[in-house]
């Protein structure tokens, strides 16, 4: 990914595949996949004035389901959210 820099208190997240099977070993089809809510940080911003950024480029975290926006940058797919919409450091 070319350089990217989220402004204030922004984060860019690689999410994580989606499971392709259950663990019995059922295949799940693309319309039944679950969106993930788990990814890898790529991009952090500065923060905001008094409001240092916790998470830092290469973490694992999880999100809410609907949180984020999906974007693509240079063909790879990534949510821009905050940092307050991340729930953990995993």
């Amino acid at each position: 990914m070319a350089k990217f820099q989220p402004l204030a208190d922004r984060v860019v997240i690689e999410p994580a595949a989606a499971e392709e099977k259950t663990k019995s070993g059922i295949i799940i089809p693309d319309t039944a996949k679950e969106k993930p809510q788990k990814g890898k940080v790529v991009a952090v911003g500065p923060g905001k004035k008094d409001e240092p950024m916790t998470v830092k480029k290469g973490d694992t975290v999880l999100y809410g389901k609907y949180a984020g926006t999906e974007l693509s940058i240079d063909g790879q797919d990534v949510l821009i959210m905050r940092e307050s919409d991340i729930f953990a450091i995993v």
